[in-house]
C-alpha cells in the first residue's frame, strides 16, 4: 500500500471525525479530553528537569554564608550579610541582614536597592503572612518595617517566605559563620561531589512509573465510543471499502481525537502553568516561570501521541470485522492467548537481574536497562491485565440480577472494562515498587543526630557571647520553656600555635554541667575533668594541674596572637559523664564561668539549650521570638533524633507531587470513560428499565462491573509491584522487605480513586435510565 492511499484514508476518517454529526463530535470530544489530559501531564514532566534546574540555579545565585575560612578585605564592593533565618510553624523563613559597606556593594538577587536600618524588604508570601491576624507573632519576630517586595529573581518559589533586612552594626568574627562578608552573591564553587548512583537510579524509576500510566490512559483514550464507530463503518462496506480501508479510516478518526487532544492538553498545561504560581504541595511551590518543557520533548510528544492514536486503533481493529451488514463483534471471540504476553515481564526481569547486588560500589547502574526493564515490567501488568479479567469472569457462576447483567456484560466485552482499569493497575503497580525502594534504602540516607529530643526540644546557637547572660536570664521566662540550660564551649591546646594536643573545653553553672556529667559538689569557680580514654600519654600530661595551656589555640596565620593562656588548677577533679548527656560523647575540662579568664569569651561557641512545654500552643514561636529578641543573628534548631539526605527528602518529594499529579489524572480519565461507556449503552439501560428492571439493580450492576475489574488489576498489580520492588532492592543490595500496611495503602488508594469514579457517575446514569432513552429519528 503506497504513501498516497494511506494519507487519504486517513484524510476521509479525519473528515468524517469533524463532519460526522453530533455523534462523531461528542466521540472526538471524549477522545480529547482523555487525551489532552494525558497529554498536559506528559507536558508537565518534560518540564520537570528545567523546573529542578531553573530551583537550583535560584538557589545558587543568592548563596551568601559560603561558611569560607578566607575573609575578603573590607571595601567599596562588599556587604556584610548576616544570618536572620526562622521558622513559621513548619515554613522555614529565610532571612539576612544587610550592611553595605562601600558604594558597589553587590546585591543580592531580587533587590533593587539596600533596606535602610530598621526597614527591610520581604517576598510577597511572608508579607501576606505579616499582615494577617494570625501573624502576630512572626510579626514580633520581624519589627522592620516593611518598604519592598523581593522579585522572582530572588526567590525559588511563589509561596517561600523569605526577607532582606537593614544592618549597620554587623561585624565579622573569625569562628562564627553567622555575618560574612561578600564581594558578590552565587556560589562559584565548583561542584565535584560524586553522584549517588542509587540516587540517580531511584530518578529514572520515578520518571518511567509516573509516566507509564500517562501512555496507557492514551492509548485507551484514543479508544472511546469504539462501538458505535464501528457500526458507523459498517456502512463504508456497502459503498465499496475493504477491511483494510475501513481500518484506515478508523485510524484517521482516532488520528482527530489524538490532534485535538494535543491542542486540549496543551491549553490544560497552560491553564496548570499559570495556576502553579498560587497553590503549594506538600511545602513546595513554583514559579509559572519554570515550567518550561524542553522543545526537543515537546516535539516528542506532539508526534508520538497521533502516532500511538493511529497504531493502537490499528491494533484494536484486527479483532473486529467490519461487514457491510453490520459489526462482527459481539460472536463468541478466540480466547486471548497468554504466551506472548509474558514476555514483557520477563524481557524485563531479564534486563533487571544482570545488576542485581551492584549497590552503589560497584559504578553506575546502566539507564538503559533500568528504563527499559522497569518499563517493560509495568507494561506487562498492561498485556496481562486483559487475558486475567477474560479467564475470571468465564469462571464467575450465578447470584443475583445485578450480578448476572454485570457478569454478561463482562463477558461480551472483558477487554472494555480491563481498559478502564489498566491505568490504575499500572500506577498501582508502579506506585507498590517505588514505597518497597524508598522504604528500603532510607535507612542508608539516614543518619543518627546523636540527640534526644526527650532531653532537649531545641537550641539555640548565639552569635556572640555577649548575648549569653541575657539568654540565661530570658529562656526561663518565656512562655511555653520548662527548663533552659546555657553552656559555652571550645577547646584548650597544649601550646600557642599549632598544638600537638587539644581538650574540649565546656563553661556552665553548675545546674547546667551537671545536665552533662555526675557532679559530687559544685559551686562557683570549680573545674572538672571528664577523661577520653582514647587520649595518649601526652594528651593526659597536658591536663595535669599547674600546665598552661591555650584556649583558642590556632593553626592559621590570619588569627595569631588572640590565644588565651589559662593554668590548670590543682583543684581539678575527676567525674563521669552521664549516660543521658545533654551532649553526646562528652570529655574534657568542664568548667564554671569564674574559673574562666573573662577575656575567653569571645573565642567560644555559646549555645541554649531549651525543654519546651508541648502542652502551651506555639511554645516553640515564644522561643524563637526570645532568640532574636537578645540576639537576632542567633540560629535556632530543634533537635530530632535522626536526620535525612536533603536528596533522598527532594527526590521523595517529587515523587509525591507527580502521584498526586498522576491520581488527578487517573480520576479524570476514569470519569471520562465511564461516561463514554454509559453513553453508548443509554438505549440499553432505557430498555432495561422500559422492561421494569429496578434502577438499583442496574446501578449495582454497574457498580459489580467496575469492582471486578479493579479488583483482579490490584491482585495483579500487587504481584507485579511486589516483584519489582524485590528486584530494585536486590540491585541496590539492600534486604529485601515489604511492608504489607503500605501495600495494602497503596492498592486502597488506587480503589478510592475507582470508587469516587463510580459515585460521580451515578447521577448521569440515573438520567439515562428513563425509557425516554429510546426514543429516536
Amino acid at each position: 500500500m503506497n504513501i498516497r492511499q494511506w494519507t487519504r484514508d486517513l484524510g476521509m476518517g479525519l473528515r468524517f471525525a469533524v463532519t460526522g454529526g453530533r455523534e462523531g463530535w461528542v466521540r472526538m470530544v471524549l477522545t480529547a479530553v482523555g487525551v489532552g489530559l494525558g497529554v498536559a501531564l506528559l507536558l508537565l514532566t518534560t518540564a520537570l528537569p528545567n523546573v529542578l534546574t531553573a530551583r537550583h540555579q535560584r538557589e545558587e545565585a543568592r548563596t551568601d554564608l559560603t561558611y569560607s575560612a578566607k575573609v575578603p578585605p573590607k571595601g567599596e564592593n562588599t556587604v556584610l550579610v548576616g544570618s536572620g533565618d526562622t521558622k513559621w510553624h513548619d515554613k522555614d523563613v529565610r532571612g539576612r541582614f544587610l550592611e553595605p559597606e562601600g558604594a558597589r556593594a553587590p546585591l543580592p538577587p531580587g533587590v533593587d536597592r539596600f533596606p535602610a536600618p530598621g526597614e527591610m524588604v520581604v517576598s510577597p508570601e511572608l508579607r501576606k503572612v505579616l499582615s494577617s491576624d494570625g501573624g502576630r507573632l512572626l510579626r514580633e519576630r520581624l519589627p522592620e518595617r516593611i518598604t519592598g517586595t523581593i522579585g522572582e529573581a530572588g526567590l525559588i518559589g511563589s509561596h517561600e517566605l523569605a526577607y532582606y533586612a537593614g544592618a549597620d552594626d554587623l561585624a565579622v568574627q573569625e569562628n562564627s559563620s553567622h555575618v560574612v562578608r561578600l564581594t558578590a552573591f552565587g556560589d562559584r564553587r565548583p561542584t565535584s561531589e560524586r553522584a549517588d548512583p542509587v540516587l540517580i537510579m531511584m530518578t529514572l524509576v520515578v520518571f518511567v512509573v509516573l509516566l507509564t500510566p500517562v501512555a496507557v490512559f492514551i492509548a485507551a483514550a484514543v479508544r472511546f465510543g469504539g462501538e458505535r464507530r464501528d457500526r458507523r463503518l459498517a456502512a463504508l462496506r456497502l459503498v465499496g471499502s475493504d477491511r483494510r480501508m475501513t481500518r484506515r479510516i478508523a485510524a484517521g478518526e482516532a488520528l482527530a481525537g489524538a490532534v485535538l487532544g494535543l491542542a486540549v492538553g496543551t491549553v490544560f498545561f497552560l491553564i496548570g502553568r499559570q495556576a502553579a504560581g498560587s497553590v503549594e504541595v506538600l511545602g513546595e511551590s513554583f514559579f509559572p516561570s519554570y515550567l518550561n518543557p524542553s522543545p526537543a520533548l515537546v516535539v516528542l510528544v506532539g508526534v508520538a501521541v497521533p502516532a500511538a492514536a493511529v497504531g493502537v486503533t490499528l491494533f484494536a481493529m484486527r479483532g473486529v470485522a467490519v461487514e457491510p451488514l453490520g459489526v462482527v463483534r459481539t460472536a463468541k471471540q478466540a480466547r486471548r492467548r497468554l504466551w506472548w504476553r509474558l514476555l514483557p515481564p520477563v524481557a524485563g526481569l531479564a534486563m533487571l537481574v544482570p545488576m542485581i547486588g551492584n549497590g552503589r560500589s560497584h559504578g553506575d547502574f546502566n539507564e538503559y536497562l533500568v528504563v527499559g526493564g522497569v518499563l517493560l515490567l509495568l507494561v506487562g501488568v498492561s498485556a496481562l491485565l486483559p487475558w486475567l479479567v477474560e479467564a475470571a469472569v468465564a469462571r464467575l457462576g450465578s447470584g443475583p440480577v445485578s450480578w448476572q447483567l454485570a457478569v454478561r456484560r463482562l463477558q461480551l466485552s472483558s477487554g472494555t472494562a480491563a481498559r478502564m482499569v489498566n491505568g490504575i493497575a499500572v500506577a498501582v503497580a508502579g506506585a507498590i515498587a517505588l514505597q518497597m525502594l524508598f522504604a528500603g534504602v532510607e535507612g542508608q540516607y539516614t543518619k543518627e543526630t546523636g540527640q534526644d529530643p526527650e532531653r532537649a526540644s531545641v537550641q539555640i546557637d548565639l552569635s556572640n557571647g555577649s548575648a549569653l547572660p541575657a539568654a540565661a536570664r530570658e529562656f526561663p521566662r518565656t512562655k511555653g520553656v520548662r527548663a533552659a540550660v546555657a553552656i559555652s564551649s571550645g577547646s584548650l591546646g597544649d601550646r600557642r600555635r599549632d598544638p600537638g594536643n587539644t581538650t574540649g573545653l565546656t563553661v556552665g553553672d553548675c545546674a547546667a554541667l551537671r545536665e552533662l556529667a555526675h557532679l559530687p559538689s559544685c559551686r562557683d569557680g570549680d573545674v572538672f575533668l571528664i577523661p577520653d580514654p582514647n587520649d595518649g600519654a601526652a594528651a593526659r600530661a597536658a591536663l595535669r594541674p599547674g600546665r598552661e595551656g591555650f584556649i583558642d589555640a590556632t593553626y592559621s596565620e590570619s588569627v595569631r596572637g588572640r590565644e588565651i593562656p589559662w593554668t590548670v588548677p590543682a583543684g581539678l577533679r575527676r567525674v563521669t559523664a552521664r549516660e543521658d548527656s545533654l551532649r553526646s560523647n562528652v570529655s574534657g575540662l568542664l568548667l564554671t564561668p569564674s574559673a574562666l579568664p573573662a577575656e575567653a569569651a569571645p573565642a567560644l561557641y555559646h549555645q541554649v539549650y531549651v525543654r519546651l512545654d508541648l502542652s502551651v500552643p506555639d511554645a516553640d514561636q515564644y522561643v524563637r521570638n526570645t532568640a532574636a529578641r537578645v540576639d537576632r543573628l542567633s540560629s535556632v534548631w530543634h533537635w530530632a533524633a535522626t536526620t535525612q539526605s536533603r536528596k533522598y527528602t527532594s527526590l521523595r518529594t517529587g515523587l509525591f507531587l507527580g502521584a498526586v499529579c498522576v491520581l488527578a489524572l487517573i480520576g479524570a480519565s476514569l470519569l471520562v470513560s465511564q461516561l463514554e461507556q454509559l453513553r453508548e449503552r443509554r438505549k440499553l439501560l432505557s430498555s432495561l428499565v422500559a422492561f421494569g428492571t429496578r434502577r438499583r439493580t442496574l446501578g449495582l450492576s454497574v457498580l459489580w462491573q467496575t469492582a471486578v475489574p479493579i479488583t483482579l488489576g490490584l491482585l495483579l498489580a500487587s504481584a507485579v509491584g511486589l516483584t519489582l520492588g524485590a528486584v530494585l532492592l536486590k540491585m541496590t543490595d539492600t534486604t529485601v522487605s515489604v511492608d504489607w500496611s503500605n501495600v495494602l495503602s497503596m492498592a486502597g488508594a488506587g480503589a478510592g480513586v475507582v470508587l469516587a469514579v463510580t459515585l460521580l457517575s451515578l447521577p448521569p446514569l440515573l438520567r439515562m435510565m428513563r425509557p425516554e432513552g429510546l426514543r429516536t429519528e
